[in-house]
């Protein structure tokens, strides 16, 4: 039996996503430790993987409750077809422009939903989202920054943006797909609509790319997707056998 067997309710299923975009982000960030460009830098991608942490597991408690679910059986003891986060944020980090760029480009997404998503009939998850805006508002600016000083600076940080961008682009598609699940929990005023989202998070991206010198966004026919639904590239199966392989070597074991 997978964890998953049982149901999720609507809105559980829709946070179980957001807190899987989360999850792996962080993870991700995480292995620039003992890796980045510098001390300054390093601390900083760590702040950054904890605030995405930190964000994962309330996420995912909330997810989790109404059917006994516990983060830690979500975490460690799902398989990758049940994981539901989008595809940008398993894709291997590359070097250090491929992170900055795709923090750019997740973060004004997170920015832009979670300021929708203090707006959510739903108490408590409105109150999350207020929350988790000061923290994603520190990380845009962040990714901002560096997209500036690496695109409108020497020809290597400029080039190593542009390749990064171009591609990264096409997974951002996905963060704005609707399905049934978002349509029904939009019309309860419980999440919003993906084009609500989209124009705002397009016009604060395309203003940073323009401004860094890196030109607007890349013309490209390609979208992948399917990380919702469970379908993920093979990227994402390793890292969660890194990520859980203390837990499945040791069940059931706590200190």
């Amino acid at each position: 039996m997978t964890v998953l067997a049982r149901t999720l309710k609507p809105l559980d299923a829709y946070v179980l996503r957001l807190g899987d975009d989360a999850l792996i982000a962080s993870h991700r960030l995480t292995e620039w430790l003992t890796r980045a460009p510098d001390l300054e830098e390093e601390a900083a991608l760590a702040n950054v993987a904890l605030d995405q942490l930190g964000q994962a597991r309330f996420l995912l408690g909330y997810a989790g409750r109404s059917s006994g679910l516990t983060e830690d059986e979500l975490v460690y003891r799902r398989g990758e077809r049940e994981y539901r986060n989008c595809l940008l944020v398993e894709v291997p980090n590359g070097d250090f422009a491929h992170t900055i760029l795709r923090l750019l480009l997740f973060s004004a997404y997170q920015r832009g939903l979670y300021e929708a998503l203090s707006e959510s009939a739903d108490d408590e998850l409105a109150a999350f989202a207020k929350k988790a805006c000061v923290e994603v508002d520190y990380h845009y600016e962040y990714a901002a920054g560096w997209t500036l000083r690496l695109g409108d600076g020497g020809e290597e940080g400029h080039d190593r943006a542009g390749a990064a961008l171009a591609e990264l682009w096409p997974y951002t598609a996905e963060l704005f797909a609707g399905d049934e699940l978002v349509t029904a929990l939009a019309a309860e005023g419980l999440v919003p609509e993906p084009e609500a989202i989209h124009g705002p998070w397009t016009e604060r991206v395309v203003s940073i790319l323009a401004e860094a010198t890196l030109g607007t966004s890349p013309s490209v026919a390609w979208r992948p997707g399917g990380g919702r639904s469970g379908l993920h590239t093979e990227a994402l199966g390793r890292l969660l056998a890194e990520m859980q392989s203390v837990h499945r070597a040791h069940p059931g074991v706590t200190w």
